[in-house]
């Protein structure tokens, strides 16, 4: 059951029988309990489960209340696409999963949004309590003032085109990233003062070590926590141990993957990516079979299609 490969995986999971009871195991641990009332003495029938609640008396199955819900995609091309999805370092794109499944591009679409459902921090933990965090911005799809000025989206005229086409502000993400640990990801509107200072408050612990590059945006670090910063504009990009290259180089591959992977992401789903590239990011140290166990536990959460493009 050490998944090093797919082929290894779909030779394991060759039926659904065997899917369902994998996946028993991992989200109930041999407690089957119903979703719907919380109950855990449910008794067994046909197709799955029925609460023994006489004020619920629901029928169920494992995947009730978790990403599967409603899906009839088989639990064997579910498990391909989570280690897939879970495996490339910068991402497979809904029209390569459905090729390499045999679905169509709308339902990989789907799969994929689910997935980064599960891929969610369910309880994220503050950083810098024991490793130096370093902390940096950066723009998807470049900054703005770089545009050319005919291609620049006026905050008076938000309707500005340019031959047919709107043009859009560039997001805002901003990163904290631990030294051999964690990343954490924030998709912002812009890099002022009052949203970095409180993605940085409700991230780091108080007194932790942040580095920084120059921008006037974390001057105000020194207050709380022990800063230092490296000079970009002086091209200097590494003074001792103060340097800004662990959250570069996650941005680099963050960048890699949603141009040359998913080549455009929109606002409204743009957190999901995120989502997506800091969980790989942050299980890089575990074997490809730990990570899909591990994705595969925090499977719990329902995402309907209706809601996802509302």
């Amino acid at each position: 059951m050490n998944f090093k490969s797919l082929p290894k995986l779909l030779d394991y999971f060759r039926e659904e029988s065997i899917c369902i009871e994998y996946y028993e195991k991992i989200r109930w641990k041999g407690n089957p309990t119903c979703p719907h009332c919380g109950s855990d003495k449910p008794y067994k029938t046909n197709r799955g489960y029925k609460c023994s609640n006489n004020d619920c008396y629901k029928k169920f199955t494992v995947k009730v209340g978790t990403i599967f819900q409603n899906s009839k995609i088989p639990m064997r091309i579910w498990f391909a696409a989570i280690f897939l999805a879970t495996n490339h370092k910068k991402g497979i794109s809904s029209v390569q999963l459905a090729l390499d499944l045999g679905i169509t591009q709308k339902s990989a679409w789907f799969v994929l949004h689910r997935i980064r459902e599960m891929l969610k921090e369910r309880a994220p933990k503050m950083l810098g309590s024991t490793k130096t965090v370093e902390v940096d911005e950066t723009y998807i799809g470049g900054k703005e003032k770089n545009r050319h000025y005919k291609k620049r989206r006026s905050a008076v005229n938000a309707n500005f085109t340019n031959g047919g086409k709107i043009y859009f502000p560039k997001r805002t993400v901003i990163g904290i990233v631990e030294r051999k640990g964690k990343v954490i990801l924030k998709h912002s509107p812009n890099a002022q003062l009052n949203n970095v200072k409180a993605f940085i408050s409700n991230s780091v612990v108080k007194g932790a070590t942040i580095y920084s590059d120059e921008a006037p945006v974390y001057n105000y670090l020194s207050s709380n926590y022990s800063h230092k910063t490296v000079k970009h504009s002086s091209n200097k990009y590494v003074i001792g141990d103060v340097h800004t290259n662990t959250i570069e180089n996650f941005w680099s591959v963050l960048k890699r993957g949603l141009y040359g992977i998913y080549h455009q992401v929109s606002e409204k789903h743009l957190s999901r990516y995120l989502d997506e590239y800091s969980a790989r990011f942050n299980t890089r140290e575990l074997s490809t079979h730990d990570r899909f166990m591990k994705f595969l536990s925090n499977g719990e959460g329902v995402l309907s299609y209706k809601k996802l493009i509302k």
